[in-house]
């Protein structure tokens, strides 16, 4: 009966998935330490439910997780279509601030699931740095920005953002950091990358 589980799931069992998924990011955004039984009550299932769709805690949690850095994603790609491309960077960024900090439960949550010998490896910020990148060539062309930046070098230079304390007040700090890099990023810029 291999078939079943490689079949797309029917509709009440994928809005069941959802639900969890809702509930889960909800309750472990507040406390990385939130029962599952919370988890299932608050999204209508019961237990058995939760576990045939998130067979443990550590999978419910990397779902959510790669989840989460897909949004944050792709909203770089509507940013683009909306903004000029030095706008679209700075919008993004700061989307990206807000998922660091409104988020943090969740991080805890994160490193807990990945953290115990034989758990699973945390996912890589592969979606996050493919839209670094699709931001930065698309400002690159625009010669809004310094050439030759990649995702990886832009990940690294907004490292600073996950230090920042989530419960403090983070909105001073991390506008701060990120202008900062923002002005790395315009200085040498072709077209004279002025702020706009």
């Amino acid at each position: 009966m291999r078939q079943k589980r490689d079949a797309p799931l029917r509709s009440d069992a994928q809005r069941n998935r959802e639900r969890i998924l809702e509930a889960a990011l909800e309750e472990l955004t507040l406390c990385a330490d939130a029962p599952l039984s919370v988890i299932a009550r608050k999204a209508g299932v019961g237990q058995g439910t939760l576990y045939r769709n998130f067979p443990s805690r550590e999978a419910l949690v990397l779902e959510i997780y790669r989840h989460e850095m897909h949004q944050v994603a792709d909203a770089a790609t509507e940013l683009i279509r909306t903004h000029e491309p030095d706008r679209a960077l700075r919008a993004w960024m700061d989307h990206l601030a807000r998922f660091a900090m409104t988020k943090a439960g969740l991080a805890d949550a994160i490193r807990q699931a990945t953290s115990t010998p034989g758990s699973p490896e945390k996912p890589g910020h592969t979606p996050v740095t493919t839209a670094a990148e699709l931001l930065l060539r698309t400002n690159e062309e625009a010669g809004t920005i310094r050439p030759g930046v990649t995702g990886d070098d832009f990940v690294l230079a907004i490292a600073g953002l996950w230090q920042l304390d989530p419960h403090g007040d983070w909105q001073p700090r991390a506008t701060r950091l990120l202008d900062l890099v923002m002005d790395g990023l315009r200085a040498g810029a072709p077209g004279g990358g002025q702020p706009g």
